[in-house]
């Protein structure tokens, strides 16, 4: 047996066939940002249904939650579970990283507040502002005092969780990375993205309308 690290991401959204052609699925994507030689990644389409068994919980060193086309706010069945299961991994001082819809729903699990974003969608670089507080969390990164993200959202987070810290803002969005303790984290943005993909991504929303008739991407 491997004595590396062991992740799981917590798919929110299907992968299209684009992105299975050109990145072996969002798990490539998230994967080819995050992983380190020796780590394994495993894979839970829990928009699907799929979660990791209790028992399995433990196994892990950390978890990422990705973007979704649902909505944060929302009460599927699905989105439920997933809250319950971010609990749970809080009560066990589990590494989580949440990603856009991951970001809200992160925030939501923890006593946070989700919904529409009242400037509306933020699609493209971003310009967000760190924290004094950041500058110290990420000290050894030497991060300067902005960063350029790519954002594709409507939704945001409202109001943080009691005991969450506010990190970074935007001019659009107040809250755009929060940490929590110091085993959780939400980001906004799309860190994982480069220019194709948000490209894609908005080639796939213009085609089927979504930004007209049903406007919930993260």
């Amino acid at each position: 047996m491997g004595g590396g690290k062991r992740f799981a991401l917590l798919l929110c959204a299907d992968d299209s066939d684009y992105v299975k052609k050109m990145y072996g699925g969002y798990h490539g994507v998230f994967a080819g940002m995050l992983a380190e030689e020796g780590e394994t990644w495993d894979v839970f389409k829990v928009a699907n249904g799929e979660f990791p068994d209790d028992e399995e919980i433990s196994d892990f060193d950390g978890f990422v939650i990705s973007g979704s086309c649902s909505d944060a706010h929302g009460d599927d069945a699905w989105i439920c579970r997933l809250i319950a299961l971010l609990n749970k991994l809080d009560s066990l001082k589990k590494k989580v990283l949440g990603i856009c819809f991951g970001h809200q729903i992160l925030s939501r699990a923890l006593g946070g507040k989700t919904g529409r974003a009242i400037s509306g969608w933020n699609i493209g670089l971003t310009t967000i502002h760190l924290s004094s507080s950041s500058s110290k969390l990420f000290s050894s990164l030497k991060i300067p005092t902005t960063l350029s993200l790519i954002e594709c959202h409507q939704d945001e987070v409202q109001e943080l969780p009691p005991k969450a810290e506010l990190i970074a803002w935007s001019e659009k969005t107040g809250v755009e990375m929060f940490i929590y303790g110091d085993h959780m984290m939400g980001i906004q943005g799309h860190p994982e993205y480069n220019k194709d993909l948000l490209l894609h991504l908005i080639n796939r929303l213009m085609q089927c309308s979504f930004i007209a008739v049903h406007p919930t991407s993260n």
